[in-house]
């Protein structure tokens, strides 16, 4: 899903970790890692997402004094993205059949890069991208639960901190990418559960000018997601004529 597609800050775009944050996973049993070690909670971690059907996902971003919100539901063969930043908007939606993009004009230009001209056709309506073509394959492929595991870290340069999460007691694991070009050095902390399962619970990026803050929850929920009343076919948004 486009949220899940980060090198760490921007999933930009993936609140508080809260005492009451439900999971569908038992989070305080007995520890489902033994001899604990960045290696094998990522290995545990894996294979934990392997078997996930969906994942609840909200991300509250600060970069310098703008801030965004962006929540998600991934669900094994549909998803749904909502991103907000002042008048900066655009959903994404997507079943096993089709893809939906809408969005205010601005969330369609300046984020998802649309022509004015290709944004007035969508006007308050949603663009189907129908199931075979690229950009259908995009999108369900980055807003299921087969993106998952693009969530994980590699080892090599992962730290598991010596110390639990004080409100969970879940392992946390710390991770630093260096800046490039695009993109400015950024460290992120995420915390895994401890129980039976071992799945993210939060993950906190921070960079020079900006703040992330993702929470996980509802780990095995059903997605289900209601397609768009109002649509216009991709073809036609991107079509030349007329």
């Amino acid at each position: 899903m486009i949220l899940l597609r980060r090198s760490s800050l921007p999933l930009a775009s993936l609140i508080l970790l809260a005492s009451t944050l439900v999971l569908s996973s038992p989070l305080m049993a007995s520890a489902s890692v033994k001899n604990p070690t960045a290696a094998s909670i990522l290995a545990a971690a894996n294979a934990s997402l392997a078997k996930e059907k969906g994942v609840h996902v909200k991300v509250v971003t600060l970069a310098g004094t703008v801030s965004s919100t962006l929540v998600a539901n991934v669900g094994q063969d549909s998803g749904s993205e909502a991103y907000v930043s002042g008048k900066e908007t655009f959903t994404i939606t997507v079943t096993p059949t089709y893809a939906y993009l809408s969005g205010s004009a601005t969330g369609l230009t300046k984020l998802m890069g649309l022509s004015s001209a290709e944004q007035k056709k969508i006007g308050n309506a949603s663009m189907s991208m129908k199931k075979g073509t690229t950009e259908f394959t995009t999108f369900h492929s980055d807003m299921t639960s087969g993106a998952l595991a693009q969530l994980l870290p590699p080892v090599k340069g992962t730290t598991l901190l010596s110390k639990r999460d004080k409100a969970t007691g879940g392992y946390q694991l710390t991770w630093t990418k260096k800046a490039s070009t695009s993109a400015p050095k950024a460290t992120t902390l995420m915390i895994f559960s401890t129980g039976k399962t071992t799945l993210p619970l939060e993950d906190t990026v921070t960079t020079s000018s900006s703040h992330s803050t993702t929470t996980f929850s509802k780990w095995g929920e059903a997605v289900k997601i209601v397609a768009p009343a109002s649509t216009i076919s991709y073809a036609k948004v991107f079509s030349t004529k007329g």
